[in-house]
């Protein structure tokens, strides 16, 4: 096994702070579509939670932005160049039989190239598109007085809002589900976990290492 270092303290606090918002959100969110749920107590605690939590992953979010702009994390591991492309379908194979078969991952990573094509799809996705539009709406849908313009003029009205919303919320769901997945099972013993707690991440040495 080698130890490779693949994330800074910086991203290593980020991560676990912005899971716990993410967690927090998910589980007031239940309170506010299920109320019988107290979780809170009363639905105004939920949904008083629930706003300043989704507050809290805006600051999160830019936080992040400006950090892997100015450090080159979006340039080194979220841009997806030509080389990726010839591993997506190996490394789906492998996501799909390969991992269930004991094969090696066909993907190492590196402290510059962390991710490999797929997990660069679903990265820049979440970063890029889902976040931001989650955010988004759950601003909007904080005060649909103070919002009214926008969300006529923008949304077609608070119901689209509130269903562009929602859809999103499942896929995030989604996203942590395969995440976690992920993170426990792929790697070996907890890998993946750990690096994301200590920074470096241990990876098999191939029988026959070549170089790139």
């Amino acid at each position: 096994m080698k130890r490779i270092f693949l994330h800074t303290l910086t991203i290593r606090v980020w991560h676990w702070v912005n899971a716990f918002i993410v967690i927090l959100l998910a589980i007031t969110s239940l309170q506010l579509r299920v109320p019988d749920i107290a979780l809170f107590g009363a639905y105004k605690s939920g949904v008083l939670i629930h706003k300043y939590a989704g507050y809290a992953m805006a600051a999160s979010f830019m936080f992040w932005l400006g950090y892997s702009l100015l450090s080159g994390n979006v340039r080194y591991n979220y841009v997806f160049r030509q080389k990726d492309l010839a591993g997506v379908f190996p490394q789906a194979r492998f996501y799909l039989l390969g991992i269930f078969k004991g094969e090696a991952n066909p993907f190492v990573p590196a402290a510059k190239a962390k991710f490999n094509g797929l997990q660069k799809i679903a990265y820049m996705s979440t970063m890029f598109v889902f976040t931001p539009l989650i955010i988004m709406t759950g601003i909007v849908l904080s005060d649909i007085f103070y919002f009214r313009p926008l969300i006529y003029s923008i949304f077609w009205g608070p119901r689209m809002v509130d269903a562009i919303h929602v859809a999103v919320v499942y896929v995030f769901l989604i996203y942590m589900l395969i995440h976690m997945y992920m993170a426990i099972f792929l790697g070996t013993r907890l890998s993946h976990v750990k690096a994301m707690i200590f920074g470096y991440e241990e990876e098999p040495v191939p029988e026959n290492p070549e170089k790139a």
